[in-house]
């Protein structure tokens, strides 16, 4: 990011349930980055999901949003209404020879998979870009193809705000992914490229768990001649039993959380969570803006002890 351009962070919600824990605490530190910078805060709803996906959801996350003093800037983005965007970046690497279709069901691609990487998912070994038009023609006859992205072998890097420096081999590491389902629905990984740079988006807080789709992000970024945010990957928030939080979790979903604290009392567990303020006490996020530091920031996942 050039150093006189204004800081332009987002909120990025799957609006598919309640949102828990973990999510607020991303929204929390990624709002407290952009605007302790002066800078822009933007909201994407990735609705991208028709089956999971709700405006009655959608509504329910911009209601959280502000009832914990989250503010955004412009109208939201619904990514259910960006089909012909990602359409026109997918065409654009379907006409650089990027894109074939893939046919594998999901036990012929963890078949076809190399071994599980450290963090648990398998590596497609890129069976599908290897059929003949012959055999394609026979497969289509009865499949519906996803579509993938061929990687090369090469390793892409970045320093992380948090995480310090990151690297990954996309050929060894990712392999080839998928942009488009077969039932037509575009992925994560194009959709959120295309519409960071849509919207302006200079800076992404996001959590660790999402670090390694990083480098797809940013060599699809180059492929399509988008610039490059700055990322900060916040550690993850953790269950008493040191699971992940998930929307399924009703004890750390907002929902159940209103009728405990106050938004005040929310907002000052996660600011002591993160370093922000020696003890748990009622706080705003406004309040928060001049104690926010990077270096504060806790690298390591922690436990939410409610």
């Amino acid at each position: 990011m050039e150093a006189n351009q204004t800081v332009c962070g987002r909120f990025a919600p799957s609006p598919s349930g309640r949102m828990h824990l973990g999510n607020l605490w991303s929204a929390l530190l990624a709002w407290l980055a952009a605007r302790s910078q002066g800078g822009r805060m933007v909201l994407r709803l990735e609705d991208l999901d028709p089956d999971r996906c709700t405006q009655a959801w959608c509504d329910q996350v911009m209601e959280d949003l502000e009832w914990l003093g989250l503010t955004w800037d412009n109208e939201p983005v619904y990514q259910s209404k960006r089909t012909e965007a990602y359409h026109a970046a997918f065409a654009a690497l379907e006409g650089r020879g990027l894109i074939y279709p893939c046919y594998c069901t999901r036990a012929e691609r963890l078949a076809a998979s190399a071994p599980h990487r450290s963090d648990g998912a398998v590596v497609y070994d890129g069976r599908c870009r290897r059929l003949t038009p012959q055999e394609r023609e026979e497969l289509s006859q009865t499949r519906r193809p996803a579509w993938r992205v061929t990687v090369p072998e090469a390793d892409v890097s970045f320093v992380d705000r948090i995480q310090g420096p990151f690297s990954q081999n996309l050929a060894r590491e990712c392999g080839d992914f998928i942009l488009r389902r077969s039932d037509g629905v575009y992925a994560y990984q194009l959709a959120v490229v295309v519409d960071d740079a849509f919207m302006g988006v200079t800076q992404v807080v996001r959590g660790s768990d999402l670090l390694s789709s990083t480098p797809r992000q940013l060599w699809l970024q180059d492929q399509l001649s988008l610039p490059h945010p700055e990322y900060g990957h916040v550690p993850l928030l953790l269950s008493p039993d040191g699971r992940r939080l998930a929307k399924r979790d009703r004890e750390q979903e907002l929902g159940t959380l209103q009728s405990r604290y106050s938004a005040p009392e929310l907002v000052g567990l996660l600011a002591c969570w993160a370093g922000l303020i020696p003890e748990p006490a009622p706080v705003t996020p406004e309040e928060l803006l001049p104690l926010f530091s990077w270096d504060k920031l806790p690298q390591a996942d922690r436990t939410a002890p409610l």
